[in-house]
C-alpha cells in the first residue's frame, strides 16, 4: 500500500501524504514512520574490522552569563592522524552548542540531525523547545545508536547551552545508551578528557567572564595536547586553532581565529617564562 501510494505520488507530482499530515513535533519520530533505513542507527555495516576517523577532545565549563565550549581540531585513525582540521563544536540551535568525541562520520551526522531535530520542533509548535528538552531529545537519538555503538562506532556528545527560563548555562553529558547526566560547572569528555578535567578543576572559578573562561577552555586542551596523543593543541605554524564558542542570552557565538590565536601566545609565552624558574607571579 505504502509503495503504491508513494508511486502515485510521484507520478502526480505530489509530496506523499506523510508530508502534508499534521503529526509529531519530533522529526526523528517522522523519519523512524516514514523512512526509518535513513537513521543513523539503523543502517546495515559490513561484517569485519571497521577503520574509521575519530573525534577526540572537547571541553566545557560554565560562566556568569552562560557557556565556553572547545574542541581540539584533530582527529585519529588508529596511529595516524586522519585530519588536522576537523570541526567538533556546532550550535545545536540559537541558545545552544554541542560537541561531538567518538566516530567522527556518525557524530556529525547525528549532530546535523539533531540540529534538524530541533528547527522541526520549532516551525511546528512555534516556541524553542526547553533546555531540558533539548538534552532529552539528543538522549533518544544516541540511544537509537547503540547497536553501532556495542559494534564500536559509539558517539559520545557533551551538550551545554543557556536557560532561558532560569537564565544560567548548563552543561549534559551522555554514555553510549542515551543516558543523560547535567555537569555542574565543567566537564570534558573524550581521549583527553582524563587530563582536561584535571586542568578545568584547577582553573575553574565561581565569577568567570565569557574571556576567562575561553582562556580556561583553551588551557584545558593545550594540557590535554600534552598527555594525549590523539588530541591536537593550537598549532601556530599552521595556524590551526580550537573551536571555541559562547552561548549566552544573545546566542551562540564563535570565538574569532584571532582572539584565539593570541590566547593560546599568552598561555605559551606565561609557561615559557616559568619554565626558565623565573618567579612571575
Amino acid at each position: 500500500m505504502t509503495s503504491h501510494v508513494s508511486s502515485a505520488s510521484a507520478a502526480s507530482g505530489r509530496l506523499p501524504y506523510a508530508f502534508t499530515t499534521p503529526g509529531t513535533s519530533s522529526f526523528v519520530e517522522f523519519l523512524s514512520g516514514h523512512a526509518p533505513e535513513l537513521l543513523p542507527g539503523n543502517r546495515p555495516l559490513p561484517t569485519g574490522e571497521i577503520a574509521v576517523p575519530h573525534a577526540t577532545t572537547i571541553v566545557a565549563l560554565t560562566f556568569d552569563g552562560g557557556v565556553v565550549m572547545a574542541g581540539d581540531r584533530r582527529a585519529t585513525m588508529g596511529s595516524m592522524i586522519a585530519s588536522r582540521h576537523i570541526e567538533k563544536v556546532f550550535p545545536a540551535d540559537e541558545f545552544s552548542a554541542v560537541g561531538i568525541a567518538g566516530t567522527a562520520g556518525l557524530a556529525i551526522e547525528l549532530v546535523r540531525l539533531f540540529q534538524l531535530e530541533l528547527e522541526h520542533y520549532e516551525k511546528i509548535e512555534g516556541s524553542l523547545l526547553s533546555l531540558d528538552g533539548k538534552a532529552n531529545r539528543l538522549a533518544t537519538m544516541i540511544r537509537g545508536n547503540l547497536g553501532l555503538a556495542m559494534q564500536g562506532l559509539a558517539v559520545v556528545p557533551l551538550f551545554g547551552g543557556y536557560d532561558l527560563d532560569r537564565g544560567v548555562g548548563r552543561l549534559f553529558s551522555y554514555d553510549v545508551t542515551g543516558g543523560r547526566y547535567e555537569e555542574q560547572d565543567h566537564h570534558a569528555v573524550g581521549s583527553g578528557s582524563v587530563f582536561a578535567r584535571g586542568s578545568l578543576k584547577k582553573r575553574w572559578r565561581p565569577g568567570l567572564d565569557a574571556a576567562g573562561a575561553v582562556r580556561v577552555a583553551v588551557e584545558a586542551l593545550v594540557d590535554a595536547a600534552d598527555d594525549d596523543s590523539a588530541t591536537g593543541g593550537p598549532d601556530r605554524v599552521r595556524r590551526i586553532w580550537p573551536v571555541v564558542a559562547t552561548v549566552t542570552q544573545a546566542g551562540y557565538l564563535r570565538v574569532a581565529d584571532e582572539d584565539l590565536a593570541a590566547v593560546a601566545e599568552g598561555i605559551e609565552a606565561e609557561r615559557r617564562v616559568g619554565g626558565t624558574g623565573e618567579d612571575h607571579r
